[in-house]
């Protein structure tokens, strides 16, 4: 329960036709800001974003990192209690991700919850405390991620073809 943010689809809310400027008011009015919570925010999620004069810039000129880099700005400057996250931020650049992953620290520490949908093993023990193992829609295992990412790994070495490559 709370004001949900999401990013598993990149491309809802936005108009690609329309400017990024433009874009960050309508995306955060889905995510049910108003034009004035809005106005107070666009400063720090062009900041955030680091897209300068892009802005400016209709998206359909913008690459899948700057989706991204906007996305994920108007996202986590929305101050959501749930923020719903998919590997979507590996399209940015090594940087961006980065910064990201400490906006996201940022959220965690704020008392907020994050769902985080990874294959990525080695980001799961930065930014979670809690690991569901999902194998074909059903829970596996659920526990600490000291815990669980050993037994999904080991699980995953046994399923390996042999002379497969690790």
């Amino acid at each position: 329960t709370g004001r949900i943010c999401s990013l598993f689809d990149l491309m809802v809310g936005f108009e690609m036709e329309a400017s990024g400027w433009d874009n960050i008011r309508f995306r955060s009015y889905l995510q049910g800001e108003t034009p004035r919570t809005v106005w107070d925010k666009v400063s720090e999620i062009a900041e955030f974003s680091e897209l300068g004069r892009f802005l400016d810039v209709p998206l359909k000129y913008y690459s899948a990192g700057m989706l991204v880099r906007l996305a994920f700005s108007i996202a986590s400057a929305a101050e959501p209690e749930v923020l719903l996250v998919d590997e979507a931020l590996a399209a940015g650049d090594a940087a961006f991700r980065v910064k990201a992953r400490e906006r996201m620290t940022e959220l965690k520490r704020a008392a907020r919850l994050m769902v985080l949908v990874s294959h990525d093993l080695n980001a799961l023990p930065e930014l979670c405390t809690a690991v569901a193992w999902m194998e074909r829609g059903a829970v596996r295992m659920l526990g600490r991620c000291d815990e669980v990412i050993p037994a999904y790994r080991a699980s995953m070495a046994r399923a390996a073809p042999v002379g497969a490559a690790a």
